[in-house]
């Protein structure tokens, strides 16, 4: 799968369309797109055009291509550190096999959270690598000593030039923090990411601490507003989690150790939650053979187990819940097994929404992707199965997936 035919008209038929708001099958429709967009959806009424190109789904099941809210794309090591010492063409190179396999699987659209640049999304939209919609941040922003501060504790000086393949920057204050983030924004950022508390790759951190001055996070909410863009916050426990809900941080990621309060400030503030869960399994037995260093693999054991409780938490409040995986290095396969470790707490239709409709609405692109409608990109994934009563539809693409089409185009 590793080019596209050009959108011109395409029409399908037969197929069995998953309506993922309803929660139910339209069973024998036909989907007619002209370019990039869905231009109608309905019964044998809906026709080819004169130019259109036909496919039989022969009765498989079609739904919106995915969306995957929590990716690093650049990271093809779990030694993030090391990723400062290799050229950033390397890191390009190695990130388009990353986003390749991730379209391959059925992911249409992706937002990355730290080391992703317009570089690379515009390669992505121009053609050049062929993968999923690169919805970027640049670099996420740590405090020294934070989350993204990948220095060992024996290293002074902190090289923060732009061009090092570094997933974050370091900074420290009000205004040393406003300068760092209009400079993310002013290269197109769709969001801005933030390093709330302690993390597992981070060297220097404790998991439970926080991260950044109130002040300093309201003065990142502030300028990302100011911009009609939102802040998204790493954070693990309920008290790093609810003073990022309560300075206005739009979605929290991670969240593994958050409690009843945090979910009470969810729905107060209508936030978003990202769970990760896929990484932290993946990180335990994996790690150190992809490059995680021993301090950091021993901190995976303080996460690991409290994820499922935390989505459970989340999901019995009734808050909004998005797929992210937040995976790294030779790890980026084990993508699509998020739906399966998220079928253990919610119903298989609940998965599903986190990673089309209530994902578009996070990433605000409600109508656009996440969807089958007319006036919608044209991110199509067809299936064979029912996903609905067996997830594992979705999580094991190598098996199932027989067609994806992103903006339009059917990759092959």
């Amino acid at each position: 799968m590793t080019s596209g035919i050009e959108p011109t008209s395409v029409l399908i038929t037969n197929a069995r369309v998953l309506d993922v708001e309803g929660g139910e099958y339209l069973e024998g429709t036909n989907l007619l797109i002209v370019g990039e967009t869905i231009a109608e959806v309905g019964g044998s009424e809906v026709g080819a055009l004169r130019d259109s190109s036909v496919i039989d789904a022969e009765g498989h099941t079609v739904l919106p291509g995915l969306i995957d809210a929590h990716v690093h794309v650049t990271a093809s090591t779990a030694d993030i550190s090391a990723l400062a010492e290799w050229s950033p063409s390397y890191v390009a190179a190695r990130a388009g096999r990353i986003l390749r396999d991730m379209l391959h699987r059925g992911f249409t659209t992706v937002r990355d959270v730290g080391g992703a640049d317009h570089g690379l999304a515009d390669a992505v939209q121009e053609g050049y690598f062929p993968g999923p919609r690169l919805l970027f941040g640049g670099k996420a922003i740590s405090q020294t000593g934070g989350h993204g501060d990948m220095r060992p504790r024996g290293r002074v000086v902190a090289d923060e030039h732009p061009c090092r393949a570094t997933i974050s920057v370091v900074c420290d204050g009000v205004g040393e923090i406003r300068k760092a983030v209009r400079e993310q924004l002013r290269t197109g950022a769709h969001h801005v990411k933030l390093m709330l508390s302690g993390g597992v790759a981070s060297p220097t951190d404790r998991v439970d601490s926080t991260q950044l001055s109130l002040e300093e996070i309201r003065a990142v909410v502030e300028e990302a507003e100011a911009a009609n863009r939102y802040v998204a916050g790493h954070a693990y426990t309920a008290h790093a989690v609810n003073r990022a809900l309560r300075c206005g941080v739009r979605s929290i990621e991670h969240g593994n150790l958050l409690d009843e309060t945090s979910i009470e400030l969810f729905r107060q503030h209508g936030a978003f939650y990202v769970p990760t869960l896929v990484t932290y399994r993946a990180l335990a037995d994996e790690g150190p053979r992809y490059g995680l260093p021993p301090g950091s693999h021993r901190k995976v054991s303080d996460v690991l187990e409290h994820g499922l409780r935390a989505l459970e938490l989340a999901y019995r409040g009734g808050i909004d819940i998005v797929f992210g995986t937040d995976l790294l290095g030779g790890m980026h396969p084990h993508q699509a097994k998020e739906f399966a470790i998220r079928a253990e707490v919610q119903p298989a239709i609940d998965v599903i929404r986190s990673a089309t409709s209530v994902a578009a609405r996070l990433v605000g692109l409600r109508g656009r992707i996440g969807e089958i409608t007319p006036g919608a990109y044209a991110d199509i994934l067809m299936v064979k199965g029912d996903p609905l009563n067996d997830i594992a539809v979705l999580a094991r693409p190598e098996e199932h997936v027989k067609l994806v089409m992103k903006a339009g185009r059917v990759m092959r």
